[in-house]
C-alpha cells in the first residue's frame, strides 16, 4: 500500500501550490516511515511503542505545510494538531482542576481521585483522547511550562504517545539560558530518546518570497485590496485551522481570535481600541512572526489614545522584526496628522514604510523570528 502523505505532497507540487525543494526530501521520507510505524499493530493485536518525529530549520521552510499533511493522512483515528502553546495551556487548566477538585470534580474530568501530583492523571487523561499528538513551532520561553514538561512526557511517552512535532530550534537549544534550565534537561533527553530529528533547512524562505510579490499595506487606492488581503491571509497559512491564541501578560489573558501557528490577524480595534499596554504588544511580537491587521482607519484629534496605542504596537512589532501585513484606510502618511502626540507619529510613519518594504522582509526572514 502506497503512502498518502506522499501521494498529497506529490499532488501539490503537480499543481503548483508548492514548489521542489530538495530539503524537504528527508523530513517526507521520516514522515512516510511514521505513517508506516502508526499503521502497524503489535503482538498480539496490541499499540506498539512508535518513534515520533522533530522537524527543525528557519521559518518559512514547509515545515507547517509537511505537518498539516502528515496529519490528515496519518492512519491513526486518535490523534491531536495543536500549537504547543493552545497544548500548554490546557494542561496548566488540567492540572489547576486536579489540584483544586474535589473528588467528585476528579473522578468526572479524570476517572480517578488518589494522589496530589497532577501529573500521572493529566497524562493519563490525554493519553486517552490521543496516541499521536502533532505540534507545530514547539518553543518553550515559560518557566511554567519548562518545570512540567520532562515529566508529563515521560508520562506519556510511558502510555505509548506519539509525538510529532515542528520547531525553529534544535533540541539542545530549546529553552536556552532559561531560568532553571537544568530542570528542563530532562525535557530534551526526552526528545531525542523517542523522536528522530531531521533538520529542513532549505536557502529558500517560501513565506518571503509570497510576501516579497504581494503588496502588504493594502489602501484605498489598491484594487481588490479586500480580495487580495484575504487571498495573501489564506495563502500563507494554507490548510492550518485558524484558532485562538491565549497569551498570558502580567496575570491576564490577552487573546488573539484568528491565528494560525506563527500568523495572526486582528483588527485595530482588537489591537488599539482596547486597554492594551507595551508588555501586551511585546508579547503580541514575541509570538508571531506575522501580523496581519486590518481595518486601520484615519484618526482624527479625539482619537489620540488609539493612535497612542498603534505608536506602541507598531515599535513592538518592530523592535521584534515582525512581517506586517495591512489593511487601511489610508497610506501612513494620512493616518494621523493632527491631535496629541501628531508629531510622534512621525516616526511611526517612518517605521512602516520601512516595515512595508522589500529590504525589511529580507531582514526579518533571515533573523529567525517564527
Amino acid at each position: 500500500m502506497g503512502s498518502r502523505i506522499r501521494t498529497a505532497y506529490d499532488a501539490r507540487l503537480k499543481q503548483g501550490r508548492i514548489k521542489p525543494d530538495p530539503a524537504q526530501a528527508a523530513a517526507l521520507d521520516a514522515l512516510v516511515q511514521l505513517e508506516k510505524d502508526l499503521g502497524r499493530r503489535g503482538l498480539f493485536g496490541g499499540v506498539p511503542q512508535v518513534q515520533g518525529l522533530y522537524l527543525w530549520g528557519p521559518p518559512g521552510r514547509g515545515k507547517s505545510m509537511m505537518m498539516d499533511l502528515f496529519f490528515a493522512c496519518a492512519p491513526e483515528k486518535r490523534k491531536v494538531r495543536a500549537h504547543f502553546h493552545a497544548f500548554m495551556a490546557r494542561v496548566h487548566g488540567l492540572i489547576r482542576q486536579w489540584r483544586e477538585g474535589d473528588r467528585k470534580t476528579r473522578r468526572a474530568v479524570f476517572g480517578q481521585v488518589k494522589g496530589d501530583d497532577p501529573i500521572g492523571p493529566v497524562a493519563a487523561l490525554i493519553a486517552s483522547e490521543a496516541r499521536l499528538l502533532c505540534f507545530d513551532e514547539l518553543q518553550v520561553t515559560d518557566i511554567a511550562d519548562a518545570l512540567i514538561l520532562g515529566r508529563l512526557f515521560e508520562a506519556l511517552f510511558a502510555h505509548k504517545v506519539v509525538l510529532a512535532a515542528t520547531s525553529n530550534r534544535v533540541p539542545t537549544d530549546l529553552y536556552r539560558d532559561g531560568i532553571n534550565r537544568e530542570l528542563f534537561v530532562p525535557f530534551i533527553d526526552q526528545i531525542t530518546a523517542r523522536c528522530r530529528v531531521i533538520e529542513v533547512a532549505g536557502a529558500q524562505d517560501w513565506r518571503i518570497d509570497r510576501l516579497a510579490t504581494s503588496r502588504v499595506w493594502y489602501a484605498p487606492s489598491d484594487m481588490g485590496r479586500q480580495i487580495a488581503f484575504e487571498h495573501l491571509w489564506d495563502d500563507l497559512k494554507g490548510d492550518e485551522p485558524e484558532e485562538p491564541a491565549h497569551l498570558t501578560v502580567l496575570g491576564r489573558d490577552v487573546v488573539i481570535q484568528r491565528t494560525a501557528g506563527s500568523l495572526a490577524r486582528a483588527s485595530f480595534a482588537e489591537l488599539c481600541g482596547t486597554p492594551l499596554g507595551p508588555q501586551d504588544y511585546l508579547a503580541i511580537a514575541g509570538r508571531f512572526h506575522t501580523l496581519f491587521i486590518e481595518d486601520v482607519p484615519v484618526m482624527d484629534a479625539g482619537r489620540h489614545v488609539e493612535a497612542r496605542r498603534f505608536v506602541t504596537l507598531i515599535d513592538a512589532l518592530y523592535e521584534a522584526r515582525t512581517r506586517l501585513v495591512v489593511l487601511a484606510e489610508a497610506a501612513p502618511e494620512a493616518l494621523y496628522n493632527e491631535g496629541l502626540g501628531a508629531f510622534e507619529f512621525a516616526r511611526t510613519i517612518s517605521r512602516l514604510n520601512e516595515m512595508t518594504g522589500q529590504a525589511w522582509l529580507a531582514q526579518s526572514g533571515s533573523s529567525g523570528i517564527g
